[in-house]
């Protein structure tokens, strides 16, 4: 059942927050309209201040030219477009859409579908309770789910967790995933400190907010595979992981 997050609760007088959304695309514009009317649904069934800003590195499906229209249907105040030239990378993806995000908070998650709206008022109640410097989702703790891989999507993850949390222990128990919530100057002082690019830059994020002593929530979600597109996970982003995984232990 979806949760209307009453603003009142552990919030002082006349207190205002606005929500900056983070979307890196390429290749999503199947998924972008269905993903953006989720958004604004969940934003305003709760009376929530946002912006969506979308990253596109050049996709050549056309996502861009998706994304204007869905500009021109909710507004420029609500939908931001900052593209670039190239596929860059996600850690300077969110290095870009923050310099452009008006919110004091900023999420951020997947365009694919794999991370639903309905759960963020759950973050926004669980960043409350303790005035959290982030809020992460987890798909392994209890509540949390994984709905569409196969034995072989499920382990990779799995081992990648349990190898990242053996060797870098950041007391987290999804660190490889993408859905979490930050206060806007958290995020921008983790990504100065983070080096990392591609799928493990999320786990470093996780391991610098301890290292840099940030206040840390999870929230149970439910993960589900893409239903349109392919997945950008391949061996090359494996190794990559490994890789940096190793690199990060080494600098701690």
């Amino acid at each position: 059942m979806q949760t209307i997050l009453n603003l009142g609760d552990k919030m002082a007088p006349h207190a205002h927050h606005k929500y900056s959304v983070l979307l890196p695309t390429y290749n999503e514009r199947e998924n972008l309209p269905i993903i953006t009317w989720l958004l604004v649904k969940a934003f305003k069934e709760n009376e929530l201040d946002f912006e969506i800003i979308i990253i596109d590195d050049a996709s050549p499906d056309g996502t861009l030219e998706v994304a204007k229209q869905l500009q021109r249907e909710f507004g420029e105040d609500r939908i931001v477009l900052r593209p670039r030239a190239g596929k860059l990378g996600l850690g300077t993806a969110y290095v870009h859409g923050i310099q452009n995000a008006t919110g004091d908070f900023v999420f951020i998650m997947d365009a694919d579908m794999s991370h639903h709206p309905k759960f963020i008022p759950e973050f926004i109640k669980k960043q409350k309770e303790r005035n959290y410097d982030v809020v992460t989702g987890t798909r392994y703790a209890l509540g949390g789910s994984v709905y569409g891989w196969d034995l072989r999507r499920k382990l990779t993850s799995r081992v990648a967790n349990f190898l990242a949390d053996t060797l870098l222990t950041p007391g987290v128990s999804d660190l490889t995933g993408s859905f979490r919530l930050y206060k806007k100057d958290v995020l921008a002082a983790m990504i100065r400190a983070t080096k990392s690019k591609g799928y493990v830059f999320q786990m470093e994020m996780m391991v610098r907010a301890r290292q840099m002593n940030f206040t840390i929530g999870e929230v149970p979600i439910t993960f589900v595979d893409r239903v349109f597109g392919e997945s950008k996970l391949g061996p090359s982003e494996i190794v990559g992981y490994l890789k940096g995984m190793w690199d990060i232990f080494c600098d701690l």
